[in-house]
């Protein structure tokens, strides 16, 4: 198996936003994903776009197993690159409030990130969008055969939902290997990327919180009892801009 590597890139970052948050604001911000950035407290997503999970699985142009939702997250860091980001604020993301949406481009390029994204062939287009259309993009880079488009995938949300039988997308899906291909895209015990050792596990009573699931730590009383995790996170952030939830026996864990 093809993988990258799971550095979280570190950004100097500079939002300009509307509404509550006030002015511009200079603060150490971390990619989270191939379509979400944070902020200090503030996360945004880009607009218009679905990028791979982290912990997604595509499969590359050679057949082989690949993980596409951690190079998804490299390449939007390449392409921050340390500079400066400017971001509109769009407001509250509709189906998580915790976190916001928005158009956001590096200082001195005319694209924006989103778009970027849609071009290299990292995401796919979300709808509804509150501006950024990519379904153009998207077509570009999926006739270009760019990105994750040479290869074979499930759309971002299929994988969240685990919709075992969505359509396959990209070049090299073959209806005569449909069976294998969805067994290495959605594995009965899915396995922790490098460094993510956090569990996942969708929860209807965490919507009391606004989230989707509740993430458990090593150390943790209810670590060893999640014997299956629908979910991997690389980091306590990167759970919760997932929209998962400390368990409440983790409070007192280190992180």
């Amino acid at each position: 198996m093809r993988i990258s590597t799971t550095i979280l890139w570190t950004l100097t970052v500079i939002a300009i936003v509307s509404g509550a948050i006030g002015p511009a604001t200079a603060a150490s911000a971390m990619v989270r994903s191939g379509d979400t950035i944070q902020l200090g407290d503030s996360v945004f997503r880009l607009d218009g776009i679905d990028a791979p999970e982290v912990d997604q699985l595509c499969i590359d142009d050679h057949a082989d197993p690949w993980s596409c939702g951690v190079e998804a997250r490299e390449q939007l860091g390449k392409l921050i690159g340390g500079r400066a980001v400017r971001c509109d604020d769009l407001g509250p993301d509709k189906p998580l409030k915790t976190r916001k949406i928005g158009i956001c481009t590096v200082d001195g390029d005319k694209v924006s990130l989103n778009q970027q994204m849609a071009r290299a062939g990292y995401a796919v287009s979300a709808d509804p969008a509150a501006r950024y259309r990519a379904k153009d993009d998207v077509a570009a880079a999926k006739e270009a055969l760019s990105g994750l488009w040479k290869g074979c995938f499930v759309a971002p949300g299929e994988f969240r939902s685990d919709k075992k039988d969505g359509a396959l997308l990209g070049a090299s899906c073959r209806a005569d290997r449909d069976r294998e291909i969805r067994a290495v895209l959605f594995p009965d015990a899915p396995s922790a990327p490098p460094g993510c050792s956090i569990k996942g596990k969708f929860a209807v009573r965490a919507r009391v919180t606004g989230n989707i699931g509740i993430y458990h730590l090593q150390g943790c009383p209810s670590y060893p009892a999640t014997t299956e995790p629908d979910r991997w996170f690389c980091s306590e952030d990167d759970a919760r801009a997932a929209g998962f939830r400390r368990a409440f026996n983790c409070r007192a864990a280190k992180k």
